[in-house]
């Protein structure tokens, strides 16, 4: 098989203080947001992060902001911003459906008893988001929130990248 190569090219567009043509100019930012340690849960986290990108995410009129926690016995997700008794339920479902101590059937427990079932729990989740971002804020719907989900007994704290790419 013979392989090919291609060249890729674009041209940057001429900027014309007077034109439209500055704000199709594709950018990003990158910022590592610290949360600080949180009790065994989940979490609304939605006006740290936000509070913390501010300053760049204002500058984009369009685009998308990916989060990512850097840890395994954590998680985030998007849901209800509101009734904190949603986050309180979700907890209590996860705690069912993954079984945890002495009789759990788990192997890896150097960590700690609550360390497998974290790493489950994160798995159900994830450790990533794609949030749409118009007119320099997330664009979510009135009733989502940003979820950190802390699934370890022993809080620590965690950190977000959120990179934001757009114009």
């Amino acid at each position: 098989m013979q392989a090919s190569s291609f060249r890729v090219s674009a041209q940057i567009p001429t900027v014309n203080k007077d034109s439209m043509a500055e704000s199709t100019v594709p950018k990003w930012a990158q910022k590592t947001v610290s949360l600080p340690p949180l009790r065994r849960g989940c979490h609304l986290v939605t006006s740290k992060i936000v509070k913390e990108i501010e300053p760049d995410l204002s500058g984009f009129k369009c685009g998308l902001a990916h989060l990512f926690l850097q840890h395994t016995s954590a998680s985030l997700t998007i849901n209800e911003n509101y009734d904190s008794d949603v986050r309180h339920d979700t907890e209590t479902f996860l705690n069912r459906i993954v079984p945890e101590g002495s009789s759990a059937p788990w192997k890896h427990t150097l960590e700690g008893p609550d360390d497998m079932p974290a790493h489950i729990k994160s798995s159900m989740f994830g450790c990533a988001l794609t949030i749409p971002i118009t007119n320099g804020k997330l664009n979510m719907g009135t009733w989502q929130g940003i979820w950190l989900c802390e699934h370890r007994d022993h809080p620590t704290s965690r950190r977000v990248v959120v990179t934001l790419n757009g114009i």
